[in-house]
C-alpha cells in the first residue's frame, strides 16, 4: 500500500517513511507470543510491513473512526481491527497466551501507555513502539542518568530496555516539533518484586517527587518513619537501581511509625 496523504482532523503525527516503518515491524520479535496488537495504526504504513510478518494472530486497535474507515478500505478482510482507546481496552480478557504490543504511540499518552503495560505485566512479553525521543531515553536510561526516573525504574523492574534508534520530525506529516526515538521492551524473569510492590510504587513515586533531594529529605516528606540511619539515604533517587529501591521499601517498611 502508499502511503496517501492523511486526512485533516486526525489528531496525529503520520509516518510516512516505508524504510523506517519496515525497520520498526522488523524490530520486533514476537518471540513467545500469541498475539501480536499494533496501538495507532492510523493510516496503516507500519500495518502493511506487519502483515508481511504474518503473526498468527494480529490486531490492531485505533481510536479514530476515520482512519479505521481508511483501513477497512486498504486492507479488505487482511486484518482485525478493534476500534477503541487502548487505555481503556481490556488486554487480559481479550487475548489468550502472551501478547506483543508495537506502535507508533501517540506523544499525548505514550506514559500512560507504558503504565498498562506495567498493569498486564504477567501477558505482555514485549513492547516495541516509536514515541518522543526524551521518553523513549528516559525509559531506558540507568541509573546515575539525569533523565532516570519512575517510568525508568518501573519498567526495568520487570523488563529489559533498549533504546534502537532515532527517528528525526521530517518523516511525520505533520512534521512534529521533536524527535522520536524507538525502543524495544522484553521480560526479563522476575515474577515478584522481593518487597511489597504497592509499596514499591510508593516509595519510587515519593522519592522523585523530590529529585534534587537527597532521600533522606524525600522519604522524611513521603513516609512517618522511626529512623534515619540508613547510609542509602545520603544519596538522590537517580543513583538507585532497581535492587536499592527494592532495599529501601523494604527498609521503610519496617521503619514506619504505627498509624495508631
Amino acid at each position: 500500500m502508499d502511503w496517501v496523504k492523511p486526512k485533516k482532523g486526525l489528531g496525529q503525527h503520520f509516518l510516512r517513511d516505508k524504510s523506517i516503518a519496515e525497520k520498526i515491524a522488523g524490530s520486533l520479535s514476537g518471540d513467545g507470543c500469541s498475539s501480536v496488537l499494533e496501538v495507532g495504526p492510523g493510516m496503516g504504513i507500519l500495518t502493511g510491513f506487519l502483515l508481511k510478518r504474518q503473526f498468527p494472530d494480529f490486531r490492531v486497535i485505533e481510536i479514530d473512526s476515520e482512519s479505521v474507515s481508511y483501513l477497512r478500505d486498504a486492507y479488505p478482510g487482511q486484518i482485525n481491527i478493534i476500534e477503541g482507546d487502548i487505555l481503556a481496552f481490556d488486554i487480559r480478557s481479550s487475548f489468550e497466551g502472551k501478547v506483543a504490543i508495537i506502535g507508533n504511540f501517540p506523544y499525548n499518552i505514550s506514559s500512560q501507555i507504558f503504565f498498562r503495560v506495567l498493569e498486564n505485566r504477567d501477558i505482555i512479553a514485549e513492547v516495541c513502539g516509536m514515541l518522543q525521543k526524551e521518553v523513549a531515553q528516559r525509559i531506558c536510561s540507568k541509573p546515575g542518568s539525569k533523565v532516570y526516573g519512575i517510568l525508568s525504574v518501573l519498567l526495568q523492574a520487570y523488563y529489559s530496555a533498549s533504546y534502537l534508534f532515532s527517528v528525526p520530525a521530517g518523516v511525520f506529516s505533520p512534521p512534529p516539533k521533536v524527535m522520536s526515538g524507538v525502543v524495544r521492551l522484553t521480560r526479563n524473569n522476575r515474577e515478584h518484586l522481593d518487597c511489597d510492590e504497592e509499596l514499591f510504587l510508593r516509595v519510587v513515586k515519593g522519592c522523585f517527587n523530590q529529585r534534587r533531594k537527597t532521600l533522606r529529605n524525600s522519604v522524611r516528606a513521603a513516609f512517618n518513619i522511626k529512623s534515619e540511619d540508613n547510609h542509602i539515604l545520603q544519596l538522590r533517587p537517580e543513583q538507585l537501581s532497581v535492587d536499592q529501591f527494592v532495599d529501601l521499601t523494604n527498609w521503610i517498611e519496617g521503619n514506619l511509625e504505627s498509624s495508631e
